[in-house]
């Protein structure tokens, strides 16, 4: 939290020089500066079991692969990790508008799991048809979210924020993205997890994922159909025994629609099917599994990407200004490959319900039922559990536009 106070107390200085905060609605072309962000606090109860780490979300994956892998059921939690601070800038050029977002929420992933710790999420930036930096990829739509409190999300949702360049020829309700994205992928060895001869391969990204989408937007809501292609290779640098060097191609399309009802409510609609494609996903194991090759005793093996198939169905209901409610269902199939480990992930199941208050401009308070199953490739086991959430929140946002001297 120092780094947090730090960071809070320059962005605050620096917007005190040389502008002025207005309530009037930004003129045109002219320069502005918007802080926004939410403090938000999460408390509720786990009947079951999930990895510590995450202890906070409701993730198929993170739930037990054998008979109480994380011990004994029942967790009571408290956490602020959901809180988020951003900045946008607004600059007329003689290119178009530049526009740039700077984001980060306290949510520790990755070698930070389980801290409330800085985390980026989005770190952009816009010009005219152009846009390059860290930003959602084209390949998701975020309008699929749905209006929820539990932080990661439907699990068979494409959702990925990656390093990329874009290309915007159509842009507005209506829209046309191209986009070259961070490569990177992820491997399971399954059953030969152990053996020395694997010891040696390393992956080898030598192309950019392409990803593009194009959304046809209406007055009654919109559709959209996104689409990914990629090269996963991998390098076997043990030159004694068997070369398992090889490559497969990823690629994914992925079909998405929010359809309006009465004056805010909104049906919230995706399919997506691919292979190796995992790690675009909000909640998938790996891209590639291990297959066997019988007979083959040059190749007794190789690595495959994986099928997969996530749907997503939710529905966003306002039951006028103060209350709305959130309720739906989520799915994530993967075809495993056969050298994969009995326990491997195989389906994942997600789906709450919530009743959310509004008592005042900028303030939430809700409570939200969670519930998540996993079911194992080859052993059987299958296992759910779920949550209740209480989640408070408070939104603040202003922004500040720049007066030119006279």
């Amino acid at each position: 939290m120092k780094h947090l106070t730090k960071i809070i107390a320059v962005v605050c200085c620096f917007f005190a020089v040389g502008a002025s905060a207005q309530d009037a609605p930004p003129p045109e072309k002219q320069k502005a500066m918007e802080i926004y962000g939410f403090t938000m606090m999460d408390a509720g109860y786990n009947f079951g079991q999930i990895q510590s780490d995450w202890f906070d979300t409701m993730r198929p994956t993170k739930l037990p692969a054998f008979k109480d892998q994380y011990g004994a059921d029942g967790q009571t939690y408290f956490s602020v990790r959901q809180t988020r601070f951003g900045v946008k800038n607004y600059f007329p050029t003689s290119k178009g508008e530049l526009r740039t977002i700077f984001e980060f929420e306290l949510f520790g992933t990755g070698v930070d799991a389980g801290q409330t710790t800085l985390r980026l999420r989005h770190a952009y930036g816009e010009l005219g048809k152009w846009g390059a930096g860290q930003y959602w990829s084209p390949f998701m739509d975020i309008d699929v979210f749905p209006n929820s409190v539990e932080y990661w999300g439907p699990n068979g949702m494409v959702f990925f924020r990656n390093v990329q360049i874009r290309y915007m020829p159509i842009q507005g309700d209506t829209r046309l993205t191209f986009a070259l994205e961070r490569p990177g992928a992820s491997a399971d060895q399954g059953i030969y997890s152990d053996r020395i001869e694997l010891d040696g391969i390393s992956p080898d990204f030598s192309l950019p994922d392409l990803s593009a989408e194009y959304r046809y937007g209406s007055s009654w809501g919109y559709v959209e159909l996104a689409g990914i292609v990629r090269k996963i290779a991998w390098e076997d640098k043990d030159t004694i025994s068997l070369d398992f060097s090889g490559d497969a191609t990823g690629w994914g399309l992925n079909l998405s629609s929010g359809i309006k009802f009465f004056k805010k409510d909104m049906l919230k609609l995706q399919v997506v099917y691919g292979e190796g494609i995992q790690n675009y996903m909000n909640d998938a194991p790996v891209d590639i599994g291990i297959q066997n090759r019988p007979g083959d005793a040059n190749r007794p093996l190789e690595g495959v990407a994986l099928p997969m198939l996530g749907v997503v169905a939710f529905y966003d209901r306002y039951w006028g200004d103060k209350f709305s409610t959130s309720i739906g269902y989520s799915m994530l199939d993967i075809d495993n490959s056969n050298a994969q480990t009995p326990d491997a992930f195989k389906k994942g199941q997600y789906a709450l319900a919530n009743l959310l208050y509004y008592p005042t401009e900028n303030a939430l308070v809700g409570i939200e039922y969670q519930w998540g199953a996993r079911e194992n490739f080859k052993d059987g086991w299958d296992y759910d559990t779920s949550k209740i959430q209480l989640t408070f929140k408070y939104n603040f946002s202003h922004t500040f536009y720049h007066e030119p001297k006279p």
